[in-house]
């Protein structure tokens, strides 16, 4: 803390109200110049388990994830349709530029979205076993560094119970945007569609 900042926990005493010049939290007025909101930090799988997504069959993401997340090319999970992720795990994503990660995510899921409208397909879900050969592959790669041998936030030491699994792809951005347009050229190979 320096004297001209207060921290203010709002677990306990939750924010009532935000102004243009001020904070209300538990009664009493904060006035303000900036406001940081620090909710943590869960990276690559702490927005999407926080929210209570489910597939068909109601299976939960979180549970899905329970043991660490595995996803197909950091896009899509197997059993979960039309849920798309922008720089998900096992994309580069953090190990990148995320602006041009992100550019690059919603460019591909922009090209599924035409197949889809252009050959009538109502859904889209990434085949569990390329799945799995993605996810080897993530986990092989990752394997050979140093990156695993770590406690970071690369593979949830941070969060406690969190499951240790490293998350980030890191056989290079080149490599992976290579994977990618194969998949694309191959017919959207490891995705399944359906009408």
């Amino acid at each position: 803390n320096r004297d001209n900042v207060t921290l203010v926990c709002v677990k306990q005493t939750p924010i009532r109200r935000i102004d243009p010049d001020g904070v209300s939290v538990g009664g009493e007025r904060h006035p303000i110049d900036d406001l940081v909101l620090a909710t943590g930090f869960d990276a690559m799988t702490g927005a999407a388990r926080s929210i209570d997504i489910r597939n068909s069959d109601g299976l939960s993401l979180a549970d899905e994830w329970g043991s660490g997340p595995r996803s197909y090319l950091g896009l899509m999970v197997a059993g979960f349709p039309n849920m798309y992720l922008i720089t998900g795990p096992q994309s580069p994503s953090v190990k990148s530029q995320m602006i041009l990660a992100s550019e690059h995510h919603v460019d591909i899921i922009a090209g599924i979205v035409q197949t889809m409208r252009a050959e009538g397909h109502r859904s889209v879900e990434a085949v569990a076993e390329a799945q799995e050969e993605w996810v080897g592959h993530a986990n092989e790669v990752a394997d050979a560094t140093l990156y695993t041998k770590a406690s970071t936030w690369y593979n949830g030491a941070n969060v406690p119970g969190k499951p240790r699994v490293f998350m980030p792809y890191v056989g290079g951005v080149k490599a992976y945007r290579e994977a990618c347009e194969d998949v694309e050229h191959d017919g959207w190979r490891g995705f399944r569609f359906q009408h």
